[in-house]
């Protein structure tokens, strides 16, 4: 395990690293996850496996420190992970990145385009207020302390125990500013900074979640859109065999070198 001081009061954000060649995978998780369970069946197919790949929790989440002092907005979620990034000596990875984690790691390559080679997002949440069906915005629904005191265990009631494996490990309130963070937005939207960042970026969606929304402008402006059939938000679990095609189809595209 690998940590790195990113936060208030000392706080450490930390990681799982496997070793391999450059340009190192940084693999960032959604709401109330962490990145190892969601990721390291897929990262260690054949396709896949044989890059440096650090499988980042975000503060309040996982394995890393929640700070109290700390938002949770997507802007300090993103300096946060760019901070750890630079403390592990990474530059222009190629970011893979689930919903929550998909709108972090945009923040990250439109504030920080130097750490992130290609973008690949797994139904990442690209406006603010996403619909209700969404689950940040059960938990975004309680006020903080209504949260804390019954909103929290219903939702780990709701969520189904897959989720609730991990999202049990997040620091509630972490959650909750998390949750409102996501709801918040960033400004420009995460859509706008997708749209124009220069990197390779690629968009998967699972077929059971419907068609992306805002596909065209999504394709018109260079963003590859992939829908993996019969596979629903969790797609990277959901159906891990073309999951890894998608990505390594992503992966596989030119990147400009990094001045």
């Amino acid at each position: 395990m690998q940590t790195a001081t990113v936060g208030p009061d000392g706080a450490q954000m930390r990681w799982v690293e496997t070793s391999g060649s450059e340009p190192a995978r940084v693999y960032v998780h959604g709401l109330g996850a962490m990145s190892a369970p969601y990721f390291v069946p897929v990262a260690t197919r054949p396709e896949l496996a044989g890059h440096r790949s650090l499988f980042v929790d975000l503060l309040g989440f996982g394995l890393s420190d929640r700070p109290a002092a700390f938002g949770y907005t997507l802007d300090e979620h993103a300096t946060a992970l760019a901070r750890a990034l630079d403390a592990a000596g990474v530059r222009a990875a190629d970011v893979i990145a689930h919903s929550m984690g998909g709108a972090v790691a945009i923040v990250l390559a439109h504030h920080r385009p130097d750490l992130v080679r290609r973008l690949v997002l797994v139904e990442a949440t690209l406006d603010p207020n996403p619909p209700p069906t969404a689950g940040s915005s059960g938990v975004a629904s309680y006020a903080e302390d209504e949260f804390l005191s019954t909103g929290h265990a219903r939702t780990l009631d709701r969520v189904g125990p897959h989720w609730a494996a991990t999202m049990r490990l997040a620091d509630p309130v972490a959650l909750h500013r998390t949750a409102l963070g996501l709801m918040a937005g960033s400004r420009p939207t995460m859509r706008h900074m997708l749209e124009r960042l220069p990197m390779p970026r690629t968009f998967v969606q699972g077929g059971r979640s419907g068609p992306v929304v805002g596909a065209d402008d999504l394709t018109a402006a260079g963003v590859t859109v992939v829908t993996v059939p019969d596979a629903g938000h969790n797609v990277m679990l959901d159906a891990p065999e073309a999951f890894t095609r998608a990505v390594v189809a992503a992966l596989a595209v030119a990147a400009q070198p990094v001045g």
